[in-house]
């Protein structure tokens, strides 16, 4: 049976052949947790199942790593929206999944429910209104 997380794999453009610049961290938040985000505050996430898009055109792999870092609190001083979350006690990034895709058409694509505007998405001029998104 799909689960969103598998429908969120599958009907997205994932081209084995291309150099991916476009990534997705699938993102379980087991329990109901407040986090301090830089700008935002504290925001109170519920649990569930998110899914945050960003990109890297240069050292891909090195930004990925980066992230599973920061889910096991081995990152330094956060910088992006998403480690002060994946900082945060019990979250935890399921699977990352590369695409060839540009970050908002792949954003927009996928679907979920927008719970923090403008998370992660502080440099998007495609009216995306956040890169994380509880599917």
């Amino acid at each position: 049976m799909p689960t969103a997380a598998t429908d969120c794999a599958q009907s997205l453009g994932k081209i084995p052949n291309e150099t991916p610049q476009t990534y997705q961290l699938l993102i379980e938040i087991p329990a109901p947790v407040s986090v301090l985000i830089g700008r935002f505050a504290t925001f109170d996430f519920p649990a569930g199942i998110y899914c945050y898009t960003g990109s890297a055109r240069r050292n891909f792999e090195a930004r990925v790593s980066r992230h599973l870092a920061s889910s096991l609190l081995l990152a330094k001083k956060p910088h992006w929206h998403i480690d002060y979350l994946l900082a945060a006690p019990d979250v935890r990034i399921l699977t990352v999944l590369r695409h060839t895709l540009p970050e908002c058409q792949l954003n927009q694509s996928t679907v979920g429910e927008v719970l923090l505007r403008g998370f992660g998405a502080s440099d998007c001029h495609a009216g995306c209104g956040s890169h994380l998104k509880r599917i």
